[in-house]
């Protein structure tokens, strides 16, 4: 396990919109494009293996940048395919907030980050005291519906809240602003929160109104 004072001062970003990654969850990605192939093979040589994931987005003035908070991830799964792609898997580690940008003779971006806000995500799974899992679960099966969604319900049933709330958090088909806001969550609850609400907001706008009570 990666402790507080393992976490480097510089880590490489992978702006990728629509991507999220969570402290302890699971995130798949296909690499090809040269500069993040170069990327990968930088981390396989550092102690840590960790890559930021982060969601770029425009200021006000429509100017392109990078939203302050992502998520580390440690790179836990590797394979290459024959024509020179690599499969990897990264495992979340710690959120983060990007302090600045580093140049240097990299393809890829290198930033300095502070992880001092983000304490918890080194600890244990949370659990969310107050998660009413029935209703919950009548919310998720009308969204998926409403999605043309299917998925493994016995699964979902038996995850544990954590698994449950950022799994789903990080695969349903939301658009870039509202992963990054589950992102920013402070915790497992408000997290939950912010789920409930997109959920009864698509439901909504696709005529229903539907409703966790």
């Amino acid at each position: 396990m990666i402790k507080a004072a393992d976490l480097p001062e510089t880590i490489p970003l992978f702006p990728l919109p629509g991507a999220l990654l969570l402290p302890r969850g699971r995130l798949p990605l296909h690499i090809f494009e040269p500069r993040y192939l170069q990327m990968v093979e930088d981390c396989l040589k550092t102690p840590h293996r960790l890559i930021g994931m982060i969601q770029p987005c425009k200021s006000r003035d429509g100017a392109p940048r990078m939203n302050s908070i992502g998520c580390a991830g440690r790179l836990t799964g590797f394979s290459e395919t024959e024509d020179g792609r690599y499969m990897i898997t990264l495992s979340g580690i710690s959120r983060f907030r990007l302090l600045r940008e580093i140049g240097g003779f990299t393809p890829y971006i290198r930033a300095q980050v502070s992880w001092a806000d983000f304490a918890r995500d080194l600890g244990r799974a949370e659990h969310d005291p107050g998660f009413e899992r029935v209703p919950f679960m009548d919310l998720l099966c009308r969204y998926f519906e409403a999605q043309g969604l299917d998925t493994d319900w016995d699964t979902l049933k038996d995850a544990e809240d954590e698994l449950l709330i950022n799994s789903l958090a990080m695969l349903l088909p939301l658009n870039p602003e509202d992963k990054q806001a589950l992102l920013e969550a402070p915790d497992l609850v408000s997290r939950r929160d912010t789920l409930v609400t997109l959920m009864e907001f698509a439901l909504r706008c696709r005529g229903g109104e539907d409703k966790l009570q």
